[in-house]
């Protein structure tokens, strides 16, 4: 196989039908949401399906906003978490991810599947967007995978027959989205191909995860849809990118009220904290923990 052109995605239409797709392709991306974590194999790669997953349904909607889907277990995986941002013109759609589990609880499981490391629980997807309702969708985490988790949300919430095909290996993560239109958004609904939808899905169920995260986007579709009519649009760039900011700890900071702050001070001489998905450390002295009392939104005057 050849090198998979990595961090990016790649939208596709069949013309003449209601069917549409997307895929998902990271390196750098999944390599840097994992970075520094020490994240077992099992948690790795379920992660990295999560943030493929994430970009694909970011690429199936337009908002302006922070997209997140968060699978919350009852086990020994406690939290898998992925979250984007949407690239707007020749901007990146921003992604990032997070894993919170129980080591003493996951050493216990011979083989790491997502039902044995979270044992129940649900899924919340959240779209919050700049202006307007944030909105949240919940759905049990009762299918064997990730894919199958999404695929039943679309189907509860979104009445959108879709599916997902996800996989990682070593370096990369991918995805492959298809996904069934309704009828009025499209443009020529009566030259249809009432099989298509069918026969598109039996074709993409063959698609391997080696050949999902070992060949190019090009690859992919020439690979399963040859003798299909498939429209391909420019590729899209994603990348890993963060939020936090230290103003933004700060508000935060500010909620946990003067009391509190004071006495962290007291017993550790400062005040830190660490953002959860890049690791990165801020800092807070007595004076920025004053100043934050005093006022949130003040620009803190130390900066680490």
């Amino acid at each position: 196989m050849s090198a998979m052109p990595t961090d990016r995605l790649q939208r596709f239409i069949f013309d003449d039908t209601q069917v549409r797709g997307e895929i998902a392709q990271l390196h750098s991306t999944y390599q840097q949401a994992i970075a520094n974590h020490g994240y077992p194999l099992a948690i790795e790669r379920l992660l990295g399906e999560l943030l493929a997953a994430c970009a694909l349904l970011t690429a199936t909607i337009k908002f302006d906003g922070t997209l997140s889907i968060e699978f919350r277990g009852k086990g020994a995986l406690k939290l898998l978490m992925a979250e984007s941002n949407p690239g707007v013109g020749d901007r990146a759609q921003r992604l990032r991810g997070v894993a919170r589990f129980d080591d003493d609880a996951l050493a216990t499981i011979a083989e790491p599947t997502l039902q044995a490391l979270a044992e129940g629980g649900h899924v919340v997807i959240t779209l919050d967007p700049e202006e307007g309702q944030r909105y949240q969708g919940i759905v049990a985490l009762d299918k064997p995978d990730i894919a199958g988790c999404l695929e039943e949300y679309f189907a509860q919430s979104e009445q959108l027959p879709t599916r997902l095909w996800l996989a990682t290996d070593a370096e990369h993560a991918a995805g492959l989205l298809i996904q069934k239109l309704p009828e009025e958004v499209v443009h020529d609904a009566e030259a249809g191909d009432d099989d298509a939808w069918d026969r598109i899905n039996h074709l993409a169920d063959t698609i391997t995860g080696a050949e999902l995260t070992g060949l190019g986007a090009e690859q992919v579709l020439h690979r399963l849809f040859h003798e299909e009519h498939a429209r391909v649009f420019d590729p899209a760039p994603v990348k890993f990118s963060c939020t936090c900011t230290r103003e933004r700890f700060g508000r935060a900071l500010h909620q946990l009220g003067a009391q509190e702050l004071r006495s962290v001070v007291e017993e550790q001489g400062q005040v830190e904290t660490q953002c959860h998905f890049c690791n990165t450390v801020y800092t807070f002295t007595p004076a920025d923990v004053e100043a934050l009392i005093d006022n949130p939104d003040a620009e803190p005057p130390t900066v680490h």
